[in-house]
């Protein structure tokens, strides 16, 4: 698989977490996520310590809090739908500063919050630690099939490449006179996304052909490897391994 550049949430580093390889930090994130779905809602000490736990993960990573800050507000749809469940949920009601509210909306409002929060906060550490193509060559080390990392690694390298002709589009509009101020500009902007298809198409195409010249047949070359040894996987064990801990606590404790 080639190289690529790397993408605008990757944070270039030369730390521990950068250094892992991405199949061991993939399968780590996905089972601390899964310990974290698995927890009592009851236990918000557990969550507490889940946080702690990403916290270390972000210092020994080098990834500034104002960075994870930043990027966790892409939650916001959900911390809006969250903060809805309260007052739209069914059940017994108990006051809260003086407003009627579902006992369960809560419950499961401060579910969705806390779990959300740290698979999201999981998530933007794994894609501030890992270049893109290098997550691609770890998923398909972990024997995803080729054809889906193919798909992949194609939208990686050429979602860019349509943005950019996009952009081109929206010059050439404004140096022509046009703007788009009320419906009436609807026929136009509908064209322009026809002409971006058929551009991407056609470009998409080229790219193709040029690919099969050059003895394509249905794999990407691999250029590198990305093997784990024993060490590597057990560092990344490190994460997962104390949420178990945590998650085992918190279903035995009463």
């Amino acid at each position: 698989m080639g190289a690529g550049h790397a993408h605008r949430l990757y944070l270039p580093g030369a730390s521990p977490v950068h250094r892992l390889p991405p199949q061991c930090k993939l399968v780590a994130v996905l089972a601390f996520v899964l310990l974290v779905v698995a927890t009592p809602r009851e236990r918000i000490w557990a969550f507490g310590v889940y946080a702690l736990l990403l916290a270390a993960v972000t210092v020994a990573a080098r990834v500034p809090f104002r960075t994870v800050a930043r990027r966790i507000v892409i939650e916001v749809p959900f911390v809006a739908f969250a903060f809805l469940m309260p007052f739209v949920a069914e059940g017994e009601k108990i006051t809260v500063l003086g407003l009627r509210l579902s006992e369960s909306g809560l419950w499961g409002a401060w579910n969705i919050l806390a779990k959300g929060t740290l698979g999201v906060v999981a998530s933007i550490l794994l894609a501030a630690t890992t270049e893109p193509r290098l997550l691609l060559l770890g998923i398909e080390r972990l024997r995803m099939p080729s054809l889906i990392t193919q798909i992949a690694t194609f939208m990686l390298r050429y979602g860019d490449v349509v943005t950019a002709e996009l952009g081109r589009m929206k010059v050439a509009r404004a140096s022509r006179g046009f703007e788009a101020r009320d419906i009436r500009a609807t026929g136009v902007l509908a064209k322009s996304v026809g002409a971006l298809f058929l551009r991407s198409y056609e470009r998409g195409e080229r790219v193709h052909l040029a690919m099969v010249s050059r003895g394509y047949d249905g794999r990407m070359p691999v250029l590198y490897d990305v093997g784990a040894t024993a060490m590597q996987w057990t560092l990344a064990a490190v994460l997962p391994l104390a949420a178990a801990l945590v998650a085992l606590a918190a279903w035995m404790s009463p």
